[in-house]
C-alpha cells in the first residue's frame, strides 16, 4: 500500500527570513490526513538538505514521495541536477557535484513555477499599485535566466509566456522579459524607451523571495532608465501554497 509524503525544495539562503517565507507557503499546503511534508533546500540550510527530507519522511513510513521543485524556471540548471541525484534522469545535462541521493521511496516529480497561470496572478497583484494607464504601459518580467544551451531557450518560453499572461492580466500595451544571465536588461530597457518613448515600463521580478537580486542586482542593471519598480517577489502570497496544491492534486488523481 503507498504511503504518500511531500517533499518541497528549494535553493536556501543565509537569510533567515528567506528561509521563513518558504517554510510558511509549505505549512499553508492542505495536504490529505496523514500525508507528511517536508521543506527541504538544495544548500546552505544546515539539518535541512534534500537528504535530511529523504530520511525524514522515509522514516515516516513513506513509500511514494512527491517532490515539488520551488524554483521558477525549468530552466533551471539546479532542476536539471535535482532531477539526476533523485534518479528521475539517468544522467544530468550539465556536469555536476551533486551525488545520487540514497533513496528506497518512489520519487514522483513535479514541475516548477514556469508559466503557471496561478504565478502569473501573483505578479500582477504584486505591479498593479504600478499601473496607471495600462494602455501605455509596457511590463518587463526579469528572471534569473541562464547562458547554458537549451536552459536558455527553456527560460526564455516560460518568461515569455508568464509575460505574456501578465499582459493579458492587466491590459498592458505590451509584455517583455530580460534575464540577468546573460544580461539583457539594457537592451531591453533600450529597446522600450527608443520605441515606445512616451510609455511607461513597469519591471516585475520572478523570483521567490525578496533580497540581493531584487533589492541590488536588478536596480543596478536598470541605472540610467525610466521605469516604475516595488521590487515584490512571489513570497508571501498564499497563491503560492494553492499552486503546491495544484501540482499534488495530479498525483493523488492518479
Amino acid at each position: 500500500m503507498k504511503q504518500f509524503g511531500v517533499l518541497v525544495i528549494s535553493h536556501g539562503s543565509r537569510s533567515r527570513e528567506w528561509v521563513r517565507l518558504v517554510d510558511e507557503a509549505v505549512a499553508d499546503v492542505r495536504l490529505p490526513e496523514g500525508v507528511p511534508v517536508f521543506s527541504s533546500f538544495l544548500e546552505i540550510v544546515e539539518g535541512r538538505l534534500i537528504q535530511d527530507g529523504i530520511v525524514t519522511l522515509e522514516a515516516q513510513g513513506v513509500t511514494d514521495i512527491i517532490v515539488i521543485p520551488l524554483f521558477v524556471s525549468s530552466g533551471s540548471t539546479h532542476i536539471d541536477e535535482i532531477s539526476y541525484a533523485l534518479g528521475v534522469i539517468p544522467e544530468p545535462s550539465l556536469p555536476t557535484d551533486m551525488e545520487r541521493f540514497a533513496i528506497r521511496a518512489r520519487i514522483h516529480f513535479a514541475s516548477p513555477i514556469d508559466d503557471d497561470p496561478t504565478i502569473a496572478e501573483v505578479v500582477y497583484r504584486n505591479i498593479e499599485p504600478l499601473s496607471e494607464d495600462p494602455a501605455r504601459e509596457i511590463v518587463v518580467l526579469i528572471g534569473h535566466g541562464s547562458a547554458e544551451k537549451g536552459f536558455h531557450q527553456r527560460w526564455k518560453m516560460g518568461l515569455e509566456r508568464l509575460a505574456e499572461r501578465i499582459r493579458e492580466l492587466g491590459g498592458f500595451a505590451a509584455g517583455d522579459i530580460a534575464m540577468l544571465l546573460p544580461n539583457q536588461v539594457p537592451d531591453v530597457m533600450q529597446r522600450w524607451q527608443e520605441r515606445k518613448p512616451d510609455g511607461t515600463v513597469i519591471v516585475a521580478p520572478l523570483f521567490l523571495s525578496e533580497g540581493y537580486f531584487t533589492s541590488e542586482v536588478i536596480p543596478e542593471r536598470l541605472e540610467g532608465f525610466r521605469y516604475r519598480y516595488n521590487g515584490k517577489a512571489l513570497l508571501p502570497d498564499p497563491l503560492i501554497s494553492r499552486w503546491m496544491e495544484r501540482q499534488l492534486a495530479v498525483f493523488w488523481e492518479k
